[in-house]
């Protein structure tokens, strides 16, 4: 193990320590409405409370664990999506809010792994009714690039690409989506490097974008290429701000840059959103 790997790990044991108490998501109970049940057990399929699978990943221990899973701080061994309960409950406030608030656009994450979170966009779009909104479902499906370090200094040493659980096939995915009863033509898959990929995306409106691409380089690009498509009142999600610096400083960059002066909010320990200003600044 490199020295750079080591460190890593050991950032992520520390951030695993830094949760105490056992956080489980809220039981509505069976009087809810049926859309809040049925999205309610989306959650708890795509994050596998239900059969508490054990994680993959080196650094959270061999076993299950609610607080854990519910902070995204595993790489699960079957779930569809390692972000967490706390942060499919705020993808689904925020695709609930664009559908409650009539916010023009579809719905994209850019980095989508296993493809939980968006399978729960596309389950909350069935649920309310929309038929006219796409998920795009924006991936290499490949796993991470290799660093850059000539246009991006920032992602120097990044061990991301060593990471064979992380590239998981396109078909694989859709098999995730079809398992859900969701793999229809309001999905669509587009497969590739973001700066080949996204540029296409140029004539298309968001609603949301959600952000799960751990590189400097991945989230600037991904920012670079769909800010401007977000609709004034639309969310912009970002995954990773709080647990991989690259990440962050993309962020910081990009929203000095651009002069964004929305305040980040906090979802957990790493997630962050903002909304972009109604008058479209």
């Amino acid at each position: 193990m490199s020295g750079e790997e080591d460190r890593w790990l050991t950032h992520q044991r520390k951030l695993m320590t830094e949760s105490s108490a056992e956080m489980r998501m809220t039981n509505p109970g069976p009087s809810a409405s049926p859309t809040r049940l049925y999205t309610d057990l989306l959650i708890r399929c795509i994050a596998n409370t239900i059969y508490r699978d054990a994680p993959q990943d080196p650094w959270s221990g061999s076993s299950y664990s609610d607080a854990v899973r519910a902070e995204g701080r595993d790489w699960p061994s079957r779930a569809h999506s390692m972000i967490g309960v706390k942060r499919l409950e705020n993808l689904r406030w925020a695709v609930e809010t664009v559908i409650r608030e009539a916010i023009p656009g579809d719905l994209i994450e850019a980095g989508v792994w296993r493809g939980g979170a968006c399978i729960l966009m596309r389950g909350l779009l069935a649920a309310h009714g929309e038929a006219t909104r796409q998920v795009i479902v924006a991936d290499s499906f490949e796993g991470l690039p290799c660093p850059d370090p000539t246009r991006f200094p920032q992602d120097t040493g990044d061990t991301h690409h060593q990471f064979s659980e992380l590239a998981i096939p396109v078909d694989e995915v859709k098999e995730h989506f079809a398992a859900y009863g969701l793999l229809d033509a309001q999905v669509k898959f587009l497969k590739g490097w973001f700066r080949d990929t996204l540029p296409t995306l140029r004539g298309r409106r968001f609603a949301l974008v959600r952000l799960d691409g751990d590189m400097y380089q991945s989230t600037m690009e991904s920012l670079e290429n769909l800010y401007d498509r977000l609709s004034p009142g639309g969310f912009l999600i970002v995954d990773d701000y709080g647990a991989i610096p690259a990440c962050k400083a993309a962020v910081d960059d990009f929203r000095a840059a651009r002069c964004i002066a929305e305040p980040l909010q906090w979802v957990d320990w790493t997630g962050v959103w903002w909304r972009r200003p109604r008058d479209g600044a």
